[in-house]
């Protein structure tokens, strides 16, 4: 996938958490683990997001137990680094020509 089709399809996710109340702390934060595509929060929970696109099939299963283990390092190297007091979840964000769905406190 190109940079160009991922940055679209973060921008969707962004514009689809505001408008549902989210506030975007960061976009792409990295750490030599990996990255975090968004982190937002609302009502005192971070929410570190995983955007996936996909013309073709489901993008959830894009989300492998890899990627999961380097997303749990990144939070972690995150919450070290930044003073937060709220509970957190990880959440995915699917993106398709014709949709957004979020899908709250994944797990693999």
């Amino acid at each position: 996938m190109s940079l160009k089709i991922g940055n679209e399809a973060e921008d969707k996710a962004s514009s689809y958490l505001q408008k549902k109340g989210y506030t975007i702390l960061e976009r792409n934060f990295h750490s030599k683990f990996g990255e975090i595509d968004i982190i937002a929060q609302k009502e005192n929970v971070l929410h570190f997001c995983e955007v996936k696109f996909s013309q073709n099939y489901d993008p959830i299963t894009r989300i492998t137990s890899s990627k999961m283990n380097k997303i749990i390092k990144t939070i972690n190297y995150y919450l070290l680094t930044h003073a937060h007091s709220c509970d957190y979840q990880i959440d995915a964000i699917l993106v398709t020509p014709e949709n957004i769905e979020i899908i709250k406190n994944i797990s693999y």
